[in-house]
């Protein structure tokens, strides 16, 4: 069943399972300095709002979380939905929660384990985010793009929601 982007709450239910299933997106700061988004690890917590993110305290990221916090952009993208995640990135140490969200694909990246000193954690307080969902398969898109060039009108492949994440 087509995920309708007018339900803004479904919409907003399956933009946290997708992050919580898939996880890794791209996450950067806008205004200011201009910097390349980078990679990162997502963990949600759709109940807060928030998705935290593991970091060394050095990064060019986490210097700019650490100034009393930053706006920042986490991009996500699974099978069939894309979102733009806008929000207040801050650095937070929390033990409890980088002792929940450690698994081996981080370790991998943190080599030195949850007791480096310089490990920490970054927290984006989500305000808000563009959401473009689509249930289209491949020969859905097909369809539709043939349809389209052949009526000259644009592909019904999905939409857009736009979501309060307060």
């Amino acid at each position: 069943m087509a995920l309708d982007p007018n339900d803004r709450d479904a919409v907003e239910a399956r933009l946290w399972k997708d992050i919580e299933d898939d996880q890794v997106g791209m996450l950067g700061l806008v205004g200011g300095e201009p910097q390349h988004f980078q990679p990162m690890t997502a963990f949600a917590e759709p109940e807060s709002g928030q998705i935290w993110f593991f970091t060394y305290k050095d990064t060019d990221l986490a210097g700019q979380a650490a100034q009393g916090g930053a706006q920042a952009m986490f991009v996500f993208q699974s099978k069939k939905l894309w979102a733009c995640i806008g929000g207040r990135l801050t650095l937070q140490h929390d033990r409890e929660r980088m002792d929940r969200y450690w698994n081996p694909v981080v370790a991998a990246w943190y080599p030195e384990g949850k007791d480096d000193p310089r490990l920490t954690l970054m927290r984006l307080d989500a305000d808000d985010a563009q959401v473009w969902v689509s249930d289209a398969g491949p020969a859905k898109f097909a369809w539709e793009i043939a349809k389209a060039n052949a009526r000259r009108e644009t592909p019904d492949l999905g939409g857009r929601a736009d979501l309060n994440l307060h």
